[in-house]
């Protein structure tokens, strides 16, 4: 280890200062200059501009402390082993710099294709961290390839030691390949509305490296590892579009005319496909009698909604106005009875 002399350390003070004053230019650039950047380049049809001013952002404060301090190495006059020392420092520095653009660079672009294509992977932060990683074991490796330590015997030792490690972490591997499997099948996606075989549902929050979150109706967050989820039968209810039938059962009297309860039935239904939020006003509702009860004649509505979320609203209008129009209308919907005959 090479330990400056109390000379060199008066040496050191103009690349000390102008590290600082780097560091000061990136702090200002990062909050002067790059909110301008970003509102100008929001609105550009070219989305390379938006990434790169979204990735600079950041690694700018650190760019300016490392040009702060390579322009100090230049101008100083310090003795050949510290010059050295620093310049490796430089070197290292630098290569960390352009690794951080580049991993949230990747990130940004993997958000990017993943939003702007329907085609393409749903958007989660499993994917973008993946991205990350990689290209930050590749900046790690070139950082050490820098400071001369071979990384060959590395990559064989840790070809051998993957195998340990991978018994070590199988259930954090097998989550991890789940929640990309997951991704892929494109099956499940962040903001779909799921339910699964143990009966939890809600919108698919998020899909990580080891677990998937769902928020629940209730606004209650469900935590489910990856690796259950993609074992478990799962209803998705997003897939393959968002509109859904919602059936709802009814019951009149058997002295009631089936004719006219059909017509003002299918009228109710057609206005609240039209009027209520949630309905899909160009359906055309139904109604299917199927089976005699011990005191109606049952049969089902069939109206749709555009979500599933909908449904609630809808069956809760159309029963109201149901009521309402068969009371209007002479049509009774029975109670349930039961002739019991005695006999001596």
């Amino acid at each position: 280890m090479v330990t400056p002399k109390p000379e060199d350390l008066v040496t050191l003070a103009l690349p000390a200062a102008l590290t600082v004053a780097g560091l000061v230019v990136g702090l200002v650039l990062r909050r002067k200059l790059f909110p301008r950047l970003a509102a100008l380049t929001a609105e550009s049809r070219l989305p390379a501009e938006r990434l790169l001013v979204a990735s600079l952002q950041g690694p700018v404060v650190l760019a300016g402390a490392v040009a702060g301090l390579d322009v100090g190495l230049e101008l100083s006059s310090l003795p050949p082993h510290l010059t050295r020392v620093l310049e490796r420092a430089v070197e290292v520095l630098l290569i960390l710099l352009v690794t951080w653009v580049a991993a949230r660079l990747a990130a940004a672009w993997v958000n990017h294709r993943t939003a702007l294509v329907k085609s393409a992977l749903p958007s989660a932060t499993l994917l973008p961290n993946l991205a990350q990683v990689l290209v930050g074991v590749v900046g790690l490796l070139i950082v050490l390839d820098a400071l001369g330590i071979s990384i060959t015997p590395l990559l064989t030792a840790l070809g051998v030691g993957g195998l340990a490690v991978a018994l070590a972490l199988q259930d954090t591997l097998a989550n991890l390949f789940a929640g990309v499997h997951i991704l892929v099948s494109r099956q499940v996606r962040p903001g779909d509305f799921v339910e699964l075989a143990t009966g939890e549902k809600g919108y698919v929050q998020d899909v990580t490296w080891r677990y998937t979150t769902i928020r629940q109706l209730s606004s209650n967050i469900t935590v489910i590892p990856n690796a259950k989820l993609a074992s478990t039968n799962t209803t998705n209810y997003y897939l393959p579009e968002r509109e859904l039938s919602v059936g709802v059962p009814v019951g009149v009297g058997y002295d009631s005319d089936l004719e006219a309860v059909e017509r003002v039935t299918v009228e109710v239904a057609r206005e609240v496909m039209r009027e209520v939020p949630g309905g899909v006003p160009g359906y055309e509702p139904s109604i299917r009698y199927n089976a005699f009860g011990d005191s109606s004649v049952n049969f089902s509505v069939n109206l749709r909604g555009r979500e599933y979320v909908d449904q609630y609203l809808i069956v809760h209008e159309f029963i109201k106005r149901l009521h309402r129009r068969y009371a209007r209308e002479g049509i009774a919907i029975p109670f349930p009875t039961r002739t019991v005959e005695l006999k001596r």
